[in-house]
C-alpha cells in the first residue's frame, strides 16, 4: 500500500472513533445463599444501593463491612453462583406509581402477579424516603369513616392517623381492614393493601373479596407471600407507603394496611441474623423499632400549602396467646396513635367484630369525629365498660340492685347492636342511628336475640321514609330538634316491626 492510503485509512478511523469511555464498579460474588450474597471489590458502593447480577436479577446492598459487602437479593439466588461478576448501578430501589396500578396485584418490586399484562406506569418513587416534617403537617380532625359501628362510635380513626389492630391469631384484624378498605367506595380514598409472609391461598381470598365487593377499582395490592424470599417481605411495607405516597403528594387521601407487621420483623429478623448483624431481645437487632418507626412515621396529614392529602395507616400485629407486652407488640404501640385490641375470648362467645373497649384507644380521639356522632356515642364507651365490669361481679351470684340489673340490660342491648357481620360496612348516618337507639334506652324492650333483625327493618324504614335526614347527621350536630325526630323514627319503626314480626 502506498503511503497516502495509509494515511487515508488511519483518518477514517480516527473519524469513527467513539472517544467516551464508560467505566464501572464491579465485584464477583464470595458467597450466596439463603437470599444474601457477599460481594467482594466494590469499595465505593452505597448503603441502599442496587446491584445487578449476570441473570439481571438484582440486590440491594444491606451491609458494608471491612471486607466485603452483604446484599440481600430481591429474588431468586437460584441463578446466582460464587465468582459471578456484580455490577453496581448508582441507583436506589424505586417502584412504579401512579393511576395505572388501581386494581392491579402486583410484587413489591412493582411487576404485575395478576396476569393483566404490564404496567406502564407515569412515575416511579424509591421506597425509602424521610417521612415529612412537622411544618409540613396538619392536626388530624377529619375522620375516615370505617363502616364499622364500634369503631366510629368508640374508637376513631382520622385521615392521617396510625391506628394499630392487635389481637391473637384468627380474632377478625384482616376482616376489620378489609370492611375499611370496602367502606371507602363513595368516600374517595385510594387504598394500598400489603400482604406480607401469608398464604398464597390467603391472599388470593382476600383479593377475591374485594373484588367482588367493586374494591379494586381504587385499591392496589402488594403482595409477599410465605412463599417468596425474605427480602421481598422485608421491602414490601416500604413499597407500599412509596406507592400511596404518589398519590397523597397530588392531594388524594390514602388508606394503606400493613398485615402484617409481625412477619414483617421476622422476615428482617431472618435477614439481619444471616448477615451476621448482632442480636437482641428476642434474636431481634437492635435496630428493630427504627425498622417500623421510619415507615409508620410516613402515615400523615399533610398542610394546605403541601396539597393537603394524607396517608392513613392500619398496622396489624399478631400477638400470642394475647401478650401485647411482647417486644415487637409493644414497638409498634408505642410508634401509633392508638390500637384496637381485639379480644379471643370476645371472639369465641360470638361478640363480633371482637374489640375490647377498655384496652382499645384512639389517641386522636372525638378529633376525628362527626359531630353529631360524637354527640351521640359520648356515653357508649362507659356504657360497655361497666357492664363488662359489672357482668364479672354478677356471675358470682349476688343480689344486685335495680341500678346494677338496669346497667346489665343496657349493656347487654348495647353490645348485640355493636355486633356486625363481616364485609357489611355501615353509612355513618345509619351508625349514628343505631348508636343514638342503644344510648338512650330504645332498644331495651326489645329482647336481645332480635336486635339484629330489628336494626334491618330501623336502617330499611330510615331509607323510605326518613331519607332527608342523612345529610343532616352527616354534616350538622345533633339538637333537640334532630333528637325528636330520631325519636319519633324510632318509635315509628319499633310499632311498625311488632305489627309485621309479632
Amino acid at each position: 500500500m502506498k503511503a497516502d492510503e495509509i494515511i487515508g485509512m488511519i483518518k477514517r478511523q480516527l473519524e469513527g472513533f467513539d472517544s467516551t469511555v464508560s467505566i464501572e464498579e464491579t465485584g464477583y460474588v464470595i458467597q450466596v445463599g439463603d437470599g444474601i450474597a457477599k460481594i467482594y471489590g466494590m469499595d465505593k458502593v452505597m448503603n441502599g444501593e442496587l446491584v445487578e447480577f449476570p441473570d439481571h436479577t438484582f440486590g440491594m446492598v444491606f451491609n458494608l463491612e471491612r471486607e466485603s459487602v452483604g446484599v440481600i437479593i430481591l429474588g431468586s439466588d437460584g441463578g446466582i453462583k460464587e465468582g459471578d461478576e456484580v455490577r453496581r448501578t448508582c441507583k436506589v430501589l424505586e417502584v412504579p406509581c401512579g393511576d395505572a396500578l388501581l386494581g392491579r396485584v402486583v410484587n413489591p418490586l412493582g411487576q404485575p402477579l395478576d396476569g393483566k399484562g404490564a404496567i406502564k406506569a407515569s412515575s416511579s418513587r424509591p421506597i425509602e424516603v424521610i417521612a415529612p416534617g412537622v411544618v409540613d403537617r396538619q392536626p388530624v380532625k377529619v375522620p375516615l369513616q370505617t363502616g364499622i359501628k364500634a369503631v366510629d362510635a368508640m374508637i376513631p380513626i382520622g385521615r392521617g392517623q396510625r391506628e394499630l389492630l392487635i389481637g391473637d391469631h384468627q380474632t377478625g384484624k384482616t376482616a376489620i381492614a378489609i370492611d375499611a378498605i370496602m367502606n371507602q367506595k363513595e368516600e374517595n380514598v385510594i387504598c394500598v393493601y400489603v400482604a406480607i409472609g401469608q398464604k398464597q391461598a390467603a391472599v388470593a381470598k382476600t383479593i377475591e373479596k374485594l373484588a367482588r365487593h367493586g374494591a379494586m377499582a381504587y385499591s392496589i395490592v402488594v403482595s409477599a407471600t410465605a412463599n417468596d424470599p425474605a427480602p421481598l417481605q422485608y421491602i414490601a411495607p416500604y413499597a407500599g407507603c412509596a406507592m400511596g405516597e404518589e398519590f397523597m403528594w397530588k392531594g388524594r387521601d390514602v388508606l394503606i394496611v400493613y398485615d402484617d407487621l409481625s412477619k414483617h420483623a421476622v422476615a428482617y429478623r431472618q435477614l439481619a441474623l444471616l448477615l451476621r448483624r448482632p442480636p437482641g431481645r428476642e434474636a431481634y437487632p437492635g435496630d428493630i423499632f427504627y425498622l417500623h418507626s421510619r415507615l409508620l412515621e410516613r402515615a400523615v396529614k399533610l398542610s394546605d400549602e403541601k396539597g393537603a392529602g394524607s396517608i392513613t395507616a392500619l398496622p396489624l400485629i399478631e400477638t400470642l396467646a394475647g401478650d401485647i407486652s411482647a417486644f415487637v407488640p409493644t414497638n409498634v404501640i408505642s410508634i401509633t396513635d392508638g390500637q384496637i385490641y381485639l379480644e379471643t375470648s370476645l371472639f369465641y362467645s360470638g361478640v363480633r367484630p371482637a374489640i375490647n373497649t377498655g384496652l382499645s384507644v384512639s389517641r386522636v380521639g372525638g378529633s376525628a369525629q362527626l359531630r353529631s356522632m360524637k354527640q351521640v356515642a359520648g356515653m357508649l364507651r362507659l356504657d360497655l365498660a361497666q357492664y363488662r365490669a359489672l357482668s364479672t361481679f354478677a356471675q358470682f351470684g349476688a343480689d344486685l340492685d335495680a341500678a346494677s340489673r338496669q346497667q346489665l340490660l343496657r349493656g347487654e342491648k348495647l353490645t348485640e347492636a355493636m355486633k356486625q357481620e363481616e364485609t357489611k360496612p355501615v353509612p355513618v348516618e345509619k351508625e349514628i342511628l343505631i348508636v343514638f337507639a342503644g344510648v338512650n334506652g330504645h332498644l331495651d324492650d326489645i329482647p336481645t336475640e332480635k336486635i339484629k333483625g330489628f336494626e334491618v327493618y330501623l336502617f330499611d324504614y330510615f331509607d323510605r321514609k326518613y331519607a332527608d335526614l342523612k345529610g343532616l347527621l352527616k354534616t350538622g350536630e345533633v339538637d333537640e330538634r334532630i333528637s325528636a325526630t330520631l325519636t319519633q323514627l324510632i318509635t315509628e319503626s319499633k310499632r311498625a316491626y311488632r305489627d309485621a314480626k309479632p
